[in-house]
């Protein structure tokens, strides 16, 4: 019996829940098995950049976009997969923040006793622009001091599952991965940045044919349903 090949897939965190349940789906079509590896955008693309092999990448738009530049992605292989807006999550039962303005929102970060976050170097999409956001709110001092970066597998949401901090903020699907946690909502309009996640061919692929068939399933009706279930906003 000829063993399948393997699909190597570096991926977005914000994808996680998305693979678990398209992977065995996408593996009954043909003889490939996937070999997802999760992580935060930017440390994928630094990942890629650098020079390691994958056979599909799904990182942020402009990430993908910087990489087929410098040689590192196929030219003509990029696809929107989906958008991912940042929100808010607390523990089961706890208190819900208040996200219905830019006042409240503040209010809320000013009373929390600690905020799991991406951090904002180095870490996803969602880090940096916190960062911005606590900064433009005057507030990024206050927040500093509560700040839990680093989280467990880059999900801010488990910080707040085993009680280590009172509220998550990330990008919504990241948040949905978590059990034991309830999503409050996005941030408030004037506060949000939708991320745009990208697949492309990475140049150094050892199966670019398979590669595509996995960036077309993704774009496929049936596949787009799970995506918009699973927190994120189908192209």
């Amino acid at each position: 019996m000829v063993s399948p090949s393997r699909l190597k897939v570096l991926s977005t965190t914000a994808m996680k829940m998305v693979f678990e349940e398209l992977a065995p789906v996408f593996e009954r079509t043909g003889p490939y098995r996937l070999a997802v590896t999760l992580g935060p955008s930017l440390q994928l693309e630094t990942r890629l950049a650098e020079g390691e092999a994958a056979d599909v990448a799904i990182v942020t738009r402009a990430g993908v976009e910087d990489l087929i530049a410098r040689g590192k992605l196929a030219a003509g292989s990029l696809v929107d997969v989906a958008r991912s807006p940042i929100g808010v999550c607390v523990a089961k039962g706890a208190a819900r923040p208040d996200l219905s303005s830019v006042e409240s929102f503040k209010r809320a970060m000013l009373s929390a006793k600690s905020i799991a976050l991406s951090k904002p170097v180095g870490g996803g999409a969602s880090g940096a622009h916190m960062a911005a956001v606590f900064d433009r709110l005057g507030i990024a001092a206050a927040v500093q001091t509560k700040a839990k970066y680093g989280v467990a597998r880059g999900l801010a949401a488990l910080a707040v599952s085993s009680g280590e901090a009172e509220i998550g903020i990330q990008q919504m699907a990241e948040l949905f991965a978590v059990p034991d946690i309830e999503v409050v909502g996005p941030l408030p309009a004037a506060l949000q940045a939708v991320t745009q996640f990208t697949a492309a061919v990475p140049a150094s692929a050892q199966h670019g044919g398979a590669a595509r068939a996995l960036i077309d399933f993704l774009a496929t009706p049936a596949a787009k349903s799970v995506i918009k279930a699973k927190g994120l906003e189908p192209n």
